[in-house]
């Protein structure tokens, strides 16, 4: 079994998609994390030196979120998994995903989530 932590319901307003409207208007996205990493230390020693700070994390996300843009979910959710993996050497695989709750065209559902698992190398 594998130790995780899981960061759930991370709101964000940016400025991602294909459409110029996307690009200027902005809307809200959504992310989820799962980080796997060993938490064993950390819950003997009580030391927060002994895993990782989540709240660090979120920030780490909401940089790429909401300062920087992109056409594709893709693309932020892939951006988010190589900074975590890149700044928190602790972490030894990540699944991240990126939800868009309202796509700018007629559509009949919750909008769409991508979802991406990476390790490190």
């Amino acid at each position: 079994m594998k130790d995780k932590i899981v960061m759930s319901g991370m709101q964000f307003f940016g400025y991602h998609g294909v459409y110029a409207e996307e690009n200027k208007l902005g809307q809200r996205f959504k992310v989820d994390l799962e980080l796997y990493l060993p938490l064993q230390p950390a819950g003997q020693s009580d030391e927060l030196k002994d895993t990782v700070n989540y709240g660090e994390v979120y920030e780490t996300v909401r940089g790429l979120v909401e300062e920087r843009t992109f056409q594709l979910i893709e693309t932020v959710a892939e951006q988010i998994a190589v900074q975590v993996l890149e700044c928190y050497s602790m972490v030894e695989e990540v699944i991240v995903r990126v939800h868009k709750p309202n796509p700018p065209f007629k559509v009949f559902f919750d909008g769409v989530t991508i979802e991406i698992h990476r390790k490190r190398a």
